[in-house]
């Protein structure tokens, strides 16, 4: 069996030893910016890069992104957050601060279909996504083998309608409370709310998006008998309705009449794979704040 060793493509470790986001939701209003950075500067933290969007001046929400160096961080984080929460006090404000030098655990369900897991697999080898994979997840055995050459545990959970519950209580068991974010890369089961309550905003999905939306069995098909013109992909937060939770991501691309379902698929795979590691990536680097059912991305 050929075994695929990681590259160490990434120096964020050694880079970014004292670096850390604070991302930030709040009513908007006056003060909140100078408020931030006058208190990272008080603590001697050197911002690097900082991104703020408001819904409304008048009465909307504001959102804040800041990325900045402090010397010892991981000692001084505790007291950091201790102290900011005056100010988040002030201003309403919902919070996190991450040590970026603590990379996020990923867990990728997956079910046959693999070219999103293969394009995940690759980014990760690769080095451009920063992140630890803990393990795959999968209601069939087919990838065992190809995820466990990478040095990735492989969970084989069979799922039916008669044992879906079961199969979800053993999945929770297997991911446990340490993993940060659970990709859907083309997992062909509905998870239940019982599942995605456990891990809100934490489980980004795929699937295919048409214009016009095609629902049921071989989608494809059903766009080629259509003539459609334009095909795609979306990535987004999962919720309890179904392909409804808040958009991280899309892509389209234009097609014609000359392609067939065979070809639409193809195009339809990539779009996917680079859309939802788009989004997984966007994740991992604390670029994206929930409000309601809809996302505010900071992505460049």
């Amino acid at each position: 069996m050929e075994l695929h060793v990681k590259k160490n493509a990434s120096n964020t470790s050694q880079a970014h030893a004292n670096r850390a986001r604070m991302l930030i939701s709040c009513p908007d209003g006056p003060g909140i910016v100078a408020a931030v950075s006058h208190f990272l500067h008080q603590h001697g933290a050197n911002i690097v890069q900082s991104d703020q969007y408001t819904m409304d001046p008048e009465g909307g929400m504001f959102f804040m992104r800041v990325e900045f160096d402090l010397p010892d961080l991981q000692q001084r984080l505790p007291e950091l957050e201790r102290e900011f929460a005056a100010i988040a006090t002030k201003f309403s404000m919902q919070w996190n601060i991450f040590d970026v030098n603590r990379k996020k655990k990923l867990a990728i369900f997956v079910s046959k279909e693999d070219h999103c897991l293969v394009e995940l697999l690759w980014q990760w080898q690769a080095g451009d996504l920063d992140a630890d994979i803990a393990m795959v997840v999968s209601n069939h055995p087919d990838m065992k083998e190809y995820v466990e050459s990478f040095g990735i545990p492989y969970h084989h959970i069979p799922v039916t309608p008669d044992t879906k519950q079961e199969a979800e209580k053993r999945q929770l068991e297997v991911v446990g409370s340490d993993i940060d974010v659970i990709i859907l890369a083309r997992y062909m089961q509905i998870i239940s709310p019982f599942f995605i309550e456990h891990y809100r905003n934490r489980i980004i999905n795929i699937h295919h998006s048409f214009l016009p939306a095609f629902v049921g069995g071989k989608p494809y098909a059903q766009a080629y008998e259509r003539g459609v013109k334009l095909i795609g992909a979306t990535a987004h937060y999962v919720t309890e309705v179904l392909d409804g939770g808040p958009i991280i991501e899309q892509d389209v691309q234009r097609v014609s009449h000359r392609d067939d379902v065979g070809e639409l698929k193809r195009i339809g795979r990539t779009i996917e794979r680079v859309v939802l590691a788009r989004a997984v990536k966007w994740h991992i680097e604390d670029r994206i704040l929930v409000h309601e059912n809809k996302t505010v991305v900071f992505n460049g």
